[in-house]
Formats: C-alpha cells, structure tokens, sequence
C-alpha cells in the first residue's frame, strides 16, 4: 500500500539533529500566530526533545496545518481513489507528527519522539516499533520511557513483546516503580503468574520503600485475583 510504503521510508530516513529547532514551512501557510507559537515550542523542544507538553501542543498544531493543508502537495494523493477526503486528511495528519517526532527524535537526548514513532508503527511493523521503544528506554535512565514503552504494547494486547522488551532493560534500582507494575500486569496478561511474582519480588531491592510496598500490595491483590479466575473460583 502506498501510505506504509511512504511510512517506511520515513522510517528509514536519516535525521540530523542539527535542524531541531528549526521551523520548517507549513503546507497551510499559517498565521503569523501560530508561527510565533510553533517557534517557541519548537525552542523548548531543542532544549528539552522530553518535554511532553511541548511536543503535544506542536503535534496537535503540525496535525492540524496538515490536515487544513491536504491537496496539492499531500503526500498520500495516490491513494485518492482507495480513501475518503477524511481519511485522508487523518492520514496526512498522521504523517506530519511522524515527521515531527523523526526530527526532534534526531537530538540523541530524545526518548520521547521515539515513543511516538512506535505508537505510530506499531500496527504495521511491530519489530520497528519494539527497535524505537528499545532506543527510547536506553536514553532514558529513570525507566519512564520504558514504563511508557510497555504501557504501549499491552494497550495493543502484546504482553509477551513488553516482557521482552521489560526484562532485558528493567533496572530496579534506577527506574520508577511503574516499570514493574507493567511487568507483572504484562505477565499476568500472558498467563505466567509464576513469572508475575518474579517481578514482584524483585520490586523489594526499590529504593523507595514506601512507594514500592504501596504497589506491591496493590499487585500482590492482582495476582492473587488472577490465580483465583484461573482456579475457576
């Protein structure tokens, strides 16, 4: 199909972190507002590529301008007699963030781009995405990439891919303790409660102590919920 081979290719394409921050001209022509906004969003992202609230806003502008501005130079317009005027424009929207989260994703700080380009992917070429959640979890030293990371592939009812991708980067004594609440959901959804309580018990070499026993006891009722529906009881 056309659109995923225009999505691999951007996939693919070599990004320089030297243009983060640089403005590039909207095929909508926006007001001089909106340029004004998007420049200073995009300084803060040069600054911070994780700045979460910074890249929604810019997202949700770059989405719009292409949506506003889908016609002569869409990039999906080959596609025209397979989709609907909306779909298309949801399409070219989708296309937009894409690009955005390849250039900010570029600063080699940026975990959070990364995650966007999986959750993008994901759909279409799962191996891609894991390969972006793997990078985004290895930039980031606090395990909130990879808690977002496996929050991402359970949503999708991949909880085998998040134990993989959770077991070989999970560090507990670094990361939030929200990298193991998602493991040992992951788990559960797989149907390995042994492997739950692993993760579980390995939440006891946490730093924070009072966070992880709140958990662990929130977890500890998971599983033993689960154990009790597998039981038939």
């Amino acid at each position: 199909m056309a659109l995923m081979q225009r999505l691999r290719r951007l996939i693919h394409r070599p990004t320089s972190a030297s243009s983060v921050g640089a403005r590039h001209p909207s095929p909508s022509a926006p007001r001089r507002g909106d340029t004004i906004h998007e420049d200073a969003l995009r300084a803060q992202l040069a600054d911070d590529p994780n700045n979460i609230e910074a890249f929604t806003a810019l997202a949700d502008m770059v989405r719009r301008h292409a949506a506003e501005g889908h016609g002569e130079q869409d990039p999906l317009r080959d596609t025209e007699d397979e989709l609907t005027a909306a779909e298309m424009r949801s399409q070219a929207a989708d296309l937009a963030v894409w690009s955005l989260a390849e250039e900010i994703g570029g600063n080699p700080r940026g975990w959070y781009p990364l995650l966007e380009l999986g959750r993008l992917s994901l759909a279409e070429d799962p191996e891609g995405a894991v390969r972006r959640f793997t990078t985004a979890a290895e930039r980031d030293p606090d395990g909130r990439a990879l808690a977002e990371a496996l929050a991402i592939l359970r949503g999708a009812g991949m909880p085998v891919e998040a134990l993989g991708l959770g077991v070989g980067h999970w560090r507990v004594r670094e990361h939030t303790p929200e990298v193991c609440q998602h493991l040992v959901r992951a788990a559960l959804e797989a149907d390995r409660p042994f492997e739950a309580k692993q993760h579980l018990r390995a939440l006891d070499m946490h730093p924070d102590r009072p966070a992880a026993a709140r958990l662990k006891a929130e977890l500890e009722q998971e599983i033993a919920a689960s154990e009790r529906r597998a039981a038939g009881t």
